[in-house]
């Protein structure tokens, strides 16, 4: 069991994290797909949305609004359509509307309590500040793709975020959902990473790519989390 009382910054990912994010990309793409006779199910949209968006997180800095607009694309090719202008901007439009899972504003609250807390996200900062309203606490910190000029996985957003926390890395615990984005970056940094299975007994990776990779701990929610702590 992990010795809690070592860490002095509790850093999360956002989105599939704190915000359902996937349930707001299916309310954003399903219409989208059907309304150009396209039915597949939710499973399928989520792999194909972690397929392009990873690809295009991974071709060169550019903000995420931009790749939000361009997954948009890569489906209307993936599937033989011309998305219109209004279909391009759906998934952006959407996001500010994406809820927080029923725990994550209750544990945010708990964990502030006793920790500084952190945001290290795959998002621009005008994106997150609607994110923000949602989950209701102040952190001590947002670092965004947007001010490292990079998208996790990669390890310069954890190792931006190191020097602006200032203290060592074994005093910060990484909590979140993508094996790939986070739990795996932030175990070759070295930093302790706990994994919350937001998919528990559901099939397939959703919309993250799979990854390989064992975290110092696994929970299915936030409040499990808080529970252990």
């Amino acid at each position: 069991m992990l010795n809690f009382k070592q860490f002095k910054v509790l850093t999360f990912d956002c989105y599939g994290t704190l915000i359902d994010w996937e349930t707001g990309i299916l309310q954003a793409l399903k219409p989208i797909l059907e309304v150009h006779n396209i039915y597949i199910d939710d499973e399928n949209i989520l792999e194909l949305y972690a397929k392009f968006e990873s690809q295009e997180e991974s071709s060169g800095y550019k903000k995420y609004r931009q790749i939000l607009q361009d997954v948009v694309k890569r489906f209307g090719e993936h599937f033989n359509f011309n998305p219109t202008e209004t279909e391009l901007h759906a998934l952006e439009e959407s996001l500010k509307n994406w809820p927080p899972f029923n725990d994550t504003v209750s544990a945010l609250q708990s964990l502030k309590k006793k920790y500084r807390l952190a945001v290290i996200s795959n998002i621009d900062r005008d994106l997150f500040a609607h994110s923000a309203e949602w989950l209701k606490v102040s952190f001590d910190w947002v670092i965004t793709a947007e001010d490292v000029g990079d998208y996790k996985p990669s390890l310069k957003n954890f190792e931006f975020a190191l020097q602006k926390f200032r203290v060592d890395k074994s005093q910060v615990l990484h909590v979140a959902q993508s094996l790939f984005h986070d739990i795996a970056p932030a175990k070759k940094l070295g930093l302790t990473a706990v994994w919350v299975n937001r998919r528990k007994g559901k099939t397939g990776t959703g919309a993250t790519p799979p990854a390989e990779i064992k975290p110092d701990l696994e929970v299915p929610d936030l409040q499990t989390l808080v529970r252990v702590i």
